[in-house]
């Protein structure tokens, strides 16, 4: 199994955690956070369709800044597209 960066993910000691076992993850695809992956494990199926709006330094806003993902209609289940971004 190829291990994946994800969003967010870091443990105690400031480690960048991968992707593991035994959890759900959506892809990120295009603006700011495009390749990392979101974990969404015991979401909702009304919580996945609402997406996601995440904080990122990378975005048009910079640092405290948004990056809006959420699947696309024809594919709740698919990955996370990028909507924009918002401070």
């Amino acid at each position: 199994m190829v291990e994946r960066r994800v969003y967010g993910g870091w443990d105690d000691g400031g480690e960048e955690l991968a992707s593991g076992p035994g959890h759900v993850y959506a892809e990120l695809l295009g603006g700011p956070l495009d390749g990392l992956l979101l974990e969404v494990t015991g979401w909702s199926a009304q919580e996945r369709v609402e997406g996601a709006l995440l904080i990122t330094d990378k975005g048009l806003y910079g640092p405290g800044g948004r990056a809006f993902y959420a699947p696309g209609e024809a594919d709740v289940q698919g990955p996370f597209l990028w909507h924009g971004d918002t401070p």
